[in-house]
């Protein structure tokens, strides 16, 4: 299985093996270079292939052959776009999740009581968002996910257990403060590409052929493009027989504390 307790332990056999091949072979010391080089892209891919599992087990997607999927947003709540989106969802009669950022609530109360009255779940996507936040200590990152929980819980009355991290990067600090703030990390195995794909026709294509038995998908309530396909692609997914259903119930996890 690769994971990050496993790989650690291979690299050390190998550097160990090389150390011995060096001094009793005089093996080049460019096969140290080399193994630090496929050590790193494979940490690389660790970190930033949230299905991966490498550093903690991440819920991605759910195990089942009936036509279900998920849907989720990131980064809200927006004043631009997420109300339009709200409007969309409660004409098609879809729940979806919401992973908000904290410092984005205040002034937003009234949007997150919307979601939460509609009947969409919410979920925790850290308080800051910072750029660095996977470079934070595994303390700074517990405070400031449970920031979060606290400005949520003020604004709906509901304290988030599933998190989202921030640009689906993992590391080893992060599965700490995720292990020691009692959350379930949840990811996707559908990444929309709203924020960089702004060609509506190429969006909708790219969603249209995830649409597979238990997919989470990844959108954000910030992107216009996302706002102008949305419909679209919930009539294909009834057109295909499909029918998405609240994120928790999906993947049967509990949503909140």
């Amino acid at each position: 299985m690769l994971n990050f307790r496993n790989i650690n332990i291979l690299f050390v056999i190998l550097l160990a093996a090389g150390i011995w091949g060096q001094f009793h072979y005089g093996l080049h010391w460019s096969i140290f270079l080399l193994l630090f080089v496929i050590y790193s892209l494979i940490v690389f891919y660790g970190c930033y292939y949230i299905g991966s599992n490498f550093f903690m087990k991440v819920v991605c997607a759910a195990e089942t052959t009936s036509k279900e999927i998920a849907i989720s947003f990131d980064d809200g709540p927006a004043v631009n776009h997420t109300p339009e989106i709200l409007d969309i969802l409660q004409r098609e009669n879809v729940k979806a999740a919401f992973f908000c950022i904290g410092n984005r609530i205040h002034g937003n109360e009234s949007i997150m009581q919307r979601i939460k009255a509609e009947g969409h779940l919410l979920g925790n996507h850290s308080f800051s968002h910072h750029f660095w936040f996977d470079m934070f200590t595994a303390k700074k990152m517990l405070a400031d996910l449970r920031m979060m929980d606290e400005v949520m819980e003020n604004a709906t009355g509901l304290r988030p257990r599933l998190f989202r991290p921030p640009y689906g990067v993992t590391n080893p600090n992060l599965k700490k403060a995720v292990e020691n703030g009692g959350y379930i990390p949840v990811g996707w195995n559908v990444r929309s590409l709203d924020t960089v794909i702004k060609d509506e026709y190429k969006l909708l294509e790219k969603i249209k052929a995830g649409i597979k038995p238990g997919a989470v998908f990844l959108f954000h309530d910030t992107s216009k493009t996302t706002l102008a396909v949305l419909p679209e692609f919930l009539q294909e997914v009834k057109i295909k027989g499909y029918r998405v259903v609240p994120l928790d119930k999906l993947l049967h996890l509990p949503a909140y504390a």
